[in-house]
């Protein structure tokens, strides 16, 4: 690429990420003003107010949620990646009649929306006595994902064929390639597979707000949800507060993406090479 093409590029690429990181700078901004000055367009916070976090803390049991959030994130990104890695496999390295039909099936459950099996879901939750705890917050994974496997299955479908069939030869079994051979190749792609999770889980507000009635069970979005009804209503909103525990949601999904984006670089670079 010459010189005024590689500029128009960068200034393309400089506008999209501005555009993008300015919301959540005005969020910050915004939640260390004073409540007089929470909405006056000043990137910088004067007057400072950084006692709003302390008020956020002292107004609601903000570790209590998190710590929530962290469990069913972590059973839920779990349970996805495993359960839709397993079923990945079969349709990547196992031959059978219909196998095709039956991943076009499964491709098919994605065109479902969400909120088509949100009462019949809700209803087997209830018949089991689990519709009030945090177990269909993350169990549900345990059965897959039909765009996780179809992430998996395409990730190993690139892996050399050649080396399970070493594999075999030497006497192992699907079980052993598939934890020896296939998890360690896909190592990247299950880690792209369990952060997208984990951010879908951690980020979720409907599944707590249909299951979850007390506040000691409450997930950050679900709790969220109470600080904004408490000081997000009325003429005196208190939206220092409100956005304060916003800046405390997002950050830590902001700090996982630094810490797995070279994975999510290493996945592209290896299907790419692979291809």
């Amino acid at each position: 690429m010459n010189r005024p093409g590689r500029a128009a590029c960068l200034v393309a690429l400089g506008v999209v990420g501005v555009a993008f990181v300015y919301p959540f700078v005005w969020l910050v901004s915004a939640s260390l003003k004073p409540r007089a000055h929470v909405f006056d367009n000043a990137l910088l916070p004067r007057p400072f107010a950084p006692e709003n976090f302390v008020a956020v803390w002292e107004a609601a049991p903000l570790l209590v949620w998190i710590g929530n959030s962290i469990a069913v994130g972590l059973a839920a990104a779990a349970a996805a990646t495993v359960s839709s890695a397993l079923v990945a496999y079969g349709f990547a390295r196992f031959r059978f009649r219909g196998r095709n039909l039956l991943f076009g099936l499964v491709l098919a459950t994605m065109m479902l929306p969400g909120a088509v099996t949100m009462v019949p879901v809700y209803l087997e939750w209830h018949a089991v006595g689990l519709a009030t705890t945090q177990i269909p917050l993350w169990a549900q994974n345990l059965f897959g994902s039909a765009f996780y496997i179809f992430l998996l299955r395409q990730f190993f479908l690139g892996l050399p064929g050649e080396v399970f069939d070493a594999a075999r030869v030497d006497g192992a079994g699907h079980l052993r390639s598939f934890t020896a051979i296939a998890l360690p190749l896909a190592r990247p792609a299950m880690i792209v597979v369990f952060v997208f999770e984990l951010r879908a889980a951690w980020t979720d507000l409907i599944k707590p707000l249909i299951y979850l009635r007390e506040s000691r069970f409450f997930t950050l979005p679900r709790g969220l949800k109470t600080i904004l009804d408490q000081f997000g209503q009325g003429g005196e909103a208190e939206w220092e507060i409100v956005l304060a525990a916003s800046v405390i949601a997002t950050a830590p999904m902001i700090l996982l993406f630094l810490l797995a984006q070279r994975y999510f670089v290493r996945g592209l670079v290896t299907q790419h090479v692979e291809r």
